[in-house]
């Protein structure tokens, strides 16, 4: 489930833009989504290590 490009846009309203271009959503959207992946396919190699089937925080965490 990848981040929508309206979702990206909210973050970077909260973070203090006024406006917004779609070139820039769109590329911080792709950069979220490949961090996330990443993220993501460590914390479950990390858990599989540790002969679990079940992702936990600390996976996350490591895995960051």
């Amino acid at each position: 489930m990848p981040i929508t490009i309206l979702t990206v846009k909210k973050i970077l309203k909260d973070a203090g833009a006024e406006r917004i271009s779609d070139d820039a959503a769109e590329e911080l959207a792709e950069v979220v989504n490949r961090f996330a992946f990443g993220t993501a396919k460590k914390a479950v190699r990390l858990a599989a290590h540790a002969k679990r089937k079940t992702v936990k925080k600390i996976d996350i965490e490591l895995a960051k």
